[in-house]
């Protein structure tokens, strides 16, 4: 297995401390994939991005050179992240005028952004360089009976062009990784729309409105639970529901699980290894679901 450059960006760290938990569980202690700490990553520049286009770019780029000066490609665990760090990838890439500004700035500290390396989404990881087959050979209490709705999130597969992850109208890369766990993934309408989390803060009935419609449209699926693979989409999922529910009544809690959580627990990991516990919407019932030992 190759090393990676481990980008857990700003929000896992503050607000999400079981993603990264289960996520070196299961990459690093379960598969053997090495995971690189660089103390030095800052920001991948998303906040700035539709403020200060050069100032995100730059954020982005000094992360790609700190990879670069260790030959380590870096494997995102936030969508959002991903998007950015590949954003700048792709635009330095093809302007030759950006790269040497970008580079006569990092050159300040002794850095400099090539295009050697490369950025690469966690599921990625485990689709194209674990494989499916390596995956299922770990899997020793396969779910049985399980419905997940797969919710993919928008910055990992637009712009298309640019994150390179699948196919942005008809994916099946993260469907293929729930069922590898022996779940099934079900089929929804609105499995590609967007969670409404850039709208929390800002329009908060809206974003409301767009979890809301999630939720349901998974229930109408039959989901017994939802499954993200970006923070903010996990977040949304698992802290909305009940402001949904104390301002406009009914039943609309949903439980959301993390993409390596769900797996780690297929692979015979403890959960409090995986910090399942920490979830907001209690999601220790899916245990009822793994086959005995």
């Amino acid at each position: 297995m190759m090393d990676y450059a481990l980008f857990i960006g700003c929000q896992i760290p503050a607000r999400l401390p079981a993603y990264e938990v289960s996520a070196r569980s299961v990459l690093s202690e379960a598969l053997g994939i090495g995971l690189v700490d660089i103390k030095g990553f800052n920001c991948c520049g998303y906040p700035v991005r539709n403020f200060d286009h050069k100032a995100f770019i730059l954020a982005s780029a000094r992360n790609l050179a700190l990879a670069e000066e260790q030959d380590l490609d870096i494997v995102a665990l936030c969508s959002c992240c991903y998007g950015s760090l590949k954003k700048a990838e792709h635009l330095i890439a093809k302007d030759q005028g950006l790269k040497e500004w970008v580079n006569k700035i990092l050159d300040k500290e002794g850095l400099a952004y090539n295009g050697r390396i490369h950025v690469r989404h966690f599921l990625s990881v485990f689709y194209h360089d674990v494989g499916i087959d390596a995956i299922r050979e770990k899997v020793t209490r396969p779910f049985k009976g399980l419905k997940i709705a797969a919710h993919y999130g928008c910055h990992a597969l637009r712009p298309s062009d640019v994150t390179a992850f699948d196919d942005p109208v008809n994916p099946s890369l993260f469907d293929q990784l729930v069922e590898v766990t022996g779940a099934e993934s079900v089929p929804w309408s609105m499995r590609l729309e967007c969670c409404g989390a850039p709208l929390s803060g800002v329009n908060d009935a809206l974003a409301m409105d767009l979890t809301e419609k999630k939720v349901r449209n998974a229930q109408a699926a039959e989901a017994d639970y939802l499954c993200t693979a970006c923070p903010y989409c996990q977040m949304q999922f698992d802290t909305v529901q009940d402001s949904i529910s104390a301002c406009r009544g009914g039943n609309h809690r949903l439980p959301s699980i993390i993409y390596p959580q769900l797996l780690g627990l297929s692979m015979g990991i403890a959960p409090g290894a995986l910090k399942i516990e920490d979830n907001q919407i209690p999601i220790q019932p899916i245990t009822q679901f793994l086959s005995a030992k």
